[in-house]
C-alpha cells in the first residue's frame, strides 16, 4: 500500500515538474545545443554555415588569437578579442557596483516607509518594465544629448559654458546601463531588507555599535543574499549587452554583445557568432561560481 502511494506521489511530482522541465528543454537547452554545434562548423561562403558541415576549432581558436585568420595584416592585434572582453567585464562591474550603491539605500528607504507609501514606490520602481526597453534608451539618449534636456537645464542655470558630451562614449553606455538594470538590482535588495529584523539594529545601539558598524556588522551580512542576487541579475546581463552600447556608443564603444550581434548580423559569421556567445557564457558562469565560493568560504571563516 506505502508502494502504492510514493508511485503515485512520484506520479504527481513528474506531472508538475513536466512543463516546466520541457519549457526549458525546448526553449533553452535545444538552443543552446544548436549554437554549441553551429560553434564547431566552418562559414558557408554566403554567410551562415557550410552545408554539408565542415567541423572546426577555429571559432574558439580565433578569439583567443585574433591573428590566427588569412586575412589578419601585420598589425594585428592578436587580443583583440579578449581585450573586448575584459572591457565588457569592467563596464559590468561597474554598472553593477553603482546599481547596488544607487539601489541599496533607495531599497531601504522604501522597506521603511508605510505599507501604502511602500507599495506606491514599488510600483514607481515596477512602471519601467511596462515600457518597452528600447523605447527607454532612446528616451535616455533625447535627454543626454547636446541640446537635450539635461544639457538645456545646466546651461539656463548657467554651470556650463558648452554642451557636455554625454553621449557615445563610455561614460553614455554606463549611465543607460545603469538606467536600464537598476530596478533588476532594486528588486531582490528590497525583499531582502524588507525582511530584515531592524529591532537588531536597536540591540546592537544598545550594546554599544555605532550606526556604522551595526550596519556592516549586523544588517549588511543579513541582507547579503539580496545583494548577491542583484549582483547576478546586472552584471551579466551587462557583460552580454548590446542593445545599450550600440545606441548609447553610437559605435564607438565595443562590447562583447556588440561584436557577437555583428558576427549574426553585417558579418553572417554564425559560427564564430556562436563561439564567442558560447565563450562568453562559459566564462561569465565560472566567475559567479568563483565569486560565489569566495562568499561562502568568508562566510566560514567568519563562523
Amino acid at each position: 500500500m506505502m508502494k502504492f502511494f510514493r508511485r503515485n506521489e512520484k506520479r504527481q511530482l513528474m506531472g508538475l515538474i513536466s512543463p516546466g522541465a520541457l519549457w526549458i528543454l525546448i526553449f533553452f537547452n535545444l538552443p543552446l545545443l544548436i549554437m554549441l554545434f553551429i560553434s564547431f562548423v566552418e562559414r558557408g561562403r554566403a554567410g551562415g554555415i557550410q552545408i554539408p558541415p565542415v567541423y572546426t576549432i577555429e571559432n574558439y581558436r580565433l578569439f583567443f588569437n585574433a591573428c590566427a585568420t588569412e586575412f589578419a595584416g601585420p598589425a594585428c592585434n592578436p587580443w583583440l578579442y579578449l581585450s573586448i572582453f575584459g572591457h565588457s567585464v569592467r563596464i559590468g562591474v561597474i554598472v553593477t557596483f553603482w546599481c547596488i550603491v544607487v539601489g541599496y539605500p533607495l531599497s531601504y528607504f522604501i522597506a521603511k516607509q508605510k505599507p501604502i507609501l511602500r507599495d506606491a514606490l514599488m510600483v514607481l520602481v515596477i512602471i519601467p518594465f511596462w515600457t518597452n526597453f528600447l523605447v527607454r534608451t532612446y528616451a535616455l539618449k533625447q535627454v543626454l544629448a547636446s541640446e537635450g534636456l539635461l544639457n538645456s537645464l545646466l546651461n539656463t542655470l548657467q554651470l556650463i559654458n558648452q554642451p557636455l558630451e554625454m553621449l557615445f562614449n563610455e561614460f553614455g553606455v554606463v549611465v543607460g546601463l545603469i538606467y536600464g538594470y537598476l530596478p533588476f538590482a532594486i528588486l531582490p535588495m528590497y525583499t531582502s531588507i524588507e525582511k530584515f529584523d531592524h529591532t537588531l539594529m536597536e540591540a546592537a545601539a544598545d550594546l554599544g555599535a555605532s550606526p556604522r558598524r551595526a550596519f556592516w556588522r549586523v544588517m549588511l551580512p543579513m541582507t547579503l543574499p539580496g545583494v548577491i542576487a542583484a549582483f547576478v541579475l546586472v552584471f551579466v546581463p551587462v557583460v552580454g549587452a548590446f542593445v545599450t552600447p550600440d545606441i548609447m556608443g553610437g559605435g564607438k564603444v565595443e562590447m562583447i554583445g556588440t561584436l557577437i550581434n555583428r558576427q549574426f548580423g553585417v558579418a553572417r559569421n554564425w559560427p564564430f557568432g556562436s563561439g564567442m556567445s558560447m565563450i562568453l557564457m562559459v566564462l561569465v558562469m565560472i566567475g559567479v561560481i568563483a565569486y560565489f565560493r569566495s562568499g561562502s568560504e568568508r562566510e566560514r571563516s567568519a563562523l
